[in-house]
């Protein structure tokens, strides 16, 4: 049974070069008649597959704070109709810094947010131009001290490296900056060139200059001495956070627990479903319209893949996967499954023991993807 629940605002400004998320400019957009259809999805959804408790909710995008006043408090009503719960321990909206003033932050303080992820990616502004981002530095700085003034105290931002023109001297400036900030949580996503993005389309006809591998290694190595020395813990490849302050959102996705996604292009994972909704906006309200849901893709997984998952999603994070657990879960333990995988790992270096977990090495997280690509079609 859910215990999570995420939500799909598509509307932006302006629309990244790096970005593949499903959205759509604001501008002309239906937006009203989109959060009706949401709430539509909301109320079916629950009487579907009704939940007991739900313990984190998260709002991305797209930029759910492109909405104007009115809208984002109808959306934030609509979540706490629907989904609300006393015991709820986060509740997080993303933000772009540019379009998050006082009034949004108190609107989202008012209905419960407790949690604010910037998107903030670089500090200097010919990056930010680079990856098409409209905000400067003094953006996120005042989004910072304004969340805090309305007593939003747990703030993630987002960090990028191995952008186009980036040198690690740029991304240590970024973190001496960011740091000040004094925010208890950061991500840090290297850039991965994505079907249909602008930098695809400029990788592909040879006009983007992006660091060398070498370069982009390093850059991760002083991203993770950094934090450590700044007193964040790395808890999974790429977030650190002060003790307490970890995503309890993400870890559900991390733990492969199950978890609603309401929205156009969200995906859902509910009573053994992975499930996909339609991406555009009229094709997300007619097949609601139509089916009561905005499903165009269903597969019930099989225990191999639970199985799978449960490795390489667990193997993200720093503490890895409990054999124990798994044992809980698919009643086996998972070297019987995965052993001649573990055990390669294991003498390469990339994995290691401790009681009855196996985790990443720090070689290992450097070479996540060859690590999680071991335990695809192996059952």
């Amino acid at each position: 049974m859910p215990e999570a629940a995420y939500f799909h605002i598509p509307f932006c400004v302006n629309i990244c070069h790096y970005c593949d998320f499903n959205k759509v400019f604001l501008k002309g957009q239906p937006v009203n008649e989109y959060l009706t259809y949401m709430e539509k999805e909301m109320i079916n959804t629950v009487r579907q597959t009704p939940y007991s408790r739900i313990k984190t909710i998260f709002v991305g995008g797209g930029t759910p704070t492109a909405l104007d006043y009115e809208q984002f408090e109808m959306f934030l009503k609509m979540v706490n109709r629907h989904f609300s719960s006393d015991k709820l321990d986060e509740f997080t909206v993303e933000a772009n810094p540019e379009q998050t003033d006082r009034k949004k932050l108190e609107i989202m303080k008012a209905f419960g947010v407790n949690r604010l992820s910037i998107g903030v990616q670089a500090f200097q502004e010919q990056l930010l131009k680079e990856l098409g981002r409209t905000h400067v530095k003094k953006d996120v700085i005042r989004t910072v001290l304004e969340a805090k003034a309305v007593g939003i105290e747990n703030i993630s931002l987002d960090i990028m490296f191995g952008l186009p023109h980036q040198t690690v001297d740029m991304l240590k400036e970024t973190l001496e900056i960011a740091f000040s900030l004094n925010v208890p949580h950061f991500s840090a996503y290297s850039l991965q060139l994505e079907k249909k993005t602008v930098f695809y389309n400029r990788a592909v006809k040879g006009d983007l200059l992006l660091p060398e591998q070498e370069e982009e290694a390093q850059m991760y190595e002083v991203l993770m001495e950094q934090m450590e020395k700044h007193g964040y813990i790395q808890y999974e490849i790429s977030n650190f956070a002060r003790p307490g302050y970890e995503s309890k959102h993400n870890l559900q996705y991390w733990d492969n627990n199950e978890y609603y996604g309401i929205g156009a292009g969200a995906h859902s994972y509910v009573n053994g479903k992975r499930v996909a909704n339609a991406g555009p906006l009229k094709k997300y309200m007619s097949l609601i319209d139509e089916t009561g849901f905005p499903y165009v893709h269903s597969e019930t997984l099989a225990p191999s893949a639970k199985m799978e998952e449960e490795l390489f999603m667990g193997l993200r994070k720093m503490d890895g996967v409990s054999d124990t657990r798994f044992k809980q879960r698919y009643g086996k333990s998972m070297y019987d499954v995965f052993g001649p995988q573990i055990e390669q790992l294991l003498a390469k270096g990339w994995l290691k023991k401790s009681g009855d977990r196996v985790s990443l090495t720090k070689d290992g997280t450097f070479l996540g993807n060859e690590v999680f690509q071991e335990f695809i079609g192996v059952v």
